[in-house]
C-alpha cells in the first residue's frame, strides 16, 4: 500500500515563526512514516518557501530547494525549482503547522482552497473569525456564550482612559499567543499598552478583566462528532499568562504551571467541555481547536480565545490535554489526517 504524500508546512512570516518550527519538530517525532510520506515545506521569516529534509536547526541551508504550492488544481501539489527548470510533486494532503498571522487567519487556507488539496484544520471562514477576537466574541455572544466586555481601538484613534474600569487587558485583535498583550492597572499605562498592541495589528482591543481561573479545552473533530481532551487549568503565581514569551519555554514558565486534569469539580468540567464544543460549532471550526476560557468563582464559563492551529510543541497545552484523555499526538495526527480526507470537499 502506497503512503499518503503529506505536505507539512511550518515556519511562516508571522510572529509565531519559531513556535511553528518547534511544533513541526514534534509532529516529525510522532508522524507514522509507514503510513505517510512527509514533504517538509519551511517558510522563512521573510516568506521564502523551501523544500527541506525536515524542521532541523539547519533546515534553511541544509540542501533546501526553492518550492511553491501551485494554486492550479490540475497541478495539485508542489513546484520544486531546480537549475534546469522545475519538477512537480503531487500531494494528497497538507498539514499547515502554522500559528498566528498567515497561519490561523485564513491566508494559507485560501491558498489551499485554490489548490484543491485537502488540508488539516479550519477553513477560511472559521480561521478568520477565530483569529479576530472581536468577531469571535460577537459571534459567540449571539450563540449564548458569555464573553468579556470589550472595545475596539483603531490605529491612531484617540481613547479617553477615564471611561474604563481598571484593570483591563489590551491586546492585538488578530495576533497569536500573547504577543503585544498588556495588563493595564492604571489609566496612565493605557497609551503605551495600545502602542504595543498596534505593533502587531492595526486593530486593538481593550478588554475587561475577568475574575476567575484560566481554563483550556482541546477539541478534536471526528466523523461521528466532537471529542474533547482533559480540561486544564493555568496556575499563576503572579502576573498574567504569557505563553511563548519565555527564553526557554521547554523548561517551564516563570509564572505559570498547567494542571491537567484541572482541579475543578466534575460539574464544572462537564460545563467547560460542553461550552467548548458549543463555541467550536458556533465559530465554524473544523479539525481541531484549543478553546481558552475563564471559569468564574460563581461557576460561569466565559470565552477567552480560540486557537485554530494550537501549539503542538513538547510543552504545548493541546497535545498535553489530549494525551491525558488517552490520545497521544501520533493518534491525534492520524485522526486529523483521516478527518481532512473524509470531511473536506474542495
Amino acid at each position: 500500500m502506497s503512503r499518503l504524500k503529506v505536505g507539512v508546512i511550518f515556519g511562516g512570516a508571522g510572529e509565531e515563526h519559531f513556535v511553528s518550527i518547534k511544533s513541526a519538530r514534534e509532529v516529525a517525532r510522532n508522524l507514522d512514516t509507514e503510513k505517510y510520506e512527509p514533504l517538509w515545506i519551511g517558510i522563512t521569516a521573510d516568506g521564502v518557501w523551501k523544500l527541506c529534509d525536515g524542521p532541523a536547526a539547519d533546515w534553511e541551508t541544509g540542501g533546501a530547494r526553492p518550492v511553491t504550492l501551485s494554486p492550479d488544481r490540475s497541478m495539485h501539489g508542489l513546484l520544486v525549482m531546480g537549475q534546469e527548470g522545475y519538477e512537480t510533486v503531487r500531494l494528497d494532503l497538507v498539514f499547515p503547522v502554522l500559528h498566528g498571522t498567515f497561519g490561523e487567519d485564513g491566508a494559507i487556507q485560501g491558498l489551499l482552497e485554490l489548490s484543491g488539496i485537502p488540508y488539516v484544520g479550519c477553513d477560511i471562514q472559521g480561521s478568520a473569525v477565530c483569529m479576530d477576537k472581536s468577531l469571535a466574541y460577537t459571534v459567540a455572544k449571539r450563540a449564548g456564550i458569555a464573553t468579556p466586555n470589550f472595545w475596539v481601538v483603531a490605529e491612531d484613534e484617540k481613547v479617553d482612559p477615564d471611561r474604563f474600569r481598571y484593570p483591563v487587558f489590551v491586546k492585538p485583535a488578530r495576533s497569536g499567543s500573547s504577543f503585544g498583550v498588556s495588563k493595564v492597572t492604571d489609566k496612565n499605562e493605557l497609551t503605551s499598552a495600545l502602542s504595543a498592541a498596534h505593533r502587531y495589528d492595526s486593530k486593538a482591543l481593550i478588554e475587561e478583566a475577568v475574575a476567575g481561573s484560566e481554563i483550556g479545552c482541546a477539541v478534536l473533530e471526528e466523523p461521528f462528532g466532537l471529542v474533547t481532551g482533559e480540561v486544564d487549568r493555568v496556575d499563576l503565581s503572579h502576573g498574567f499568562f504569557r505563553i511563548h514569551q519565555e527564553d526557554s519555554p521547554e523548561t517551564g514558565s516563570e509564572n505559570s504551571t498547567f494542571i491537567v486534569p484541572a482541579d475543578i469539580s466534575d460539574d464544572s468540567r462537564r460545563l467547560v467541555q460542553e461550552t467548548a464544543e458549543t463555541i467550536y460549532r458556533a465559530l465554524g471550526c473544523k479539525g481541531l481547536a484549543r478553546v481558552d476560557m475563564f471559569l468564574t468563582d460563581d461557576g460561569r464559563v466565559v470565552l477567552n480565545e480560540v486557537n485554530t492551529m494550537p501549539g503542538l510543541t513538547s510543552y504545548s497545552r493541546y497535545p498535553r490535554m489530549m494525551a491525558a484523555a488517552g490520545m497521544p499526538l501520533s493518534d491525534v495526527i492520524d485522526r486529523l489526517v483521516s478527518m481532512a480526507l473524509h470531511g473536506k470537499k474542495r
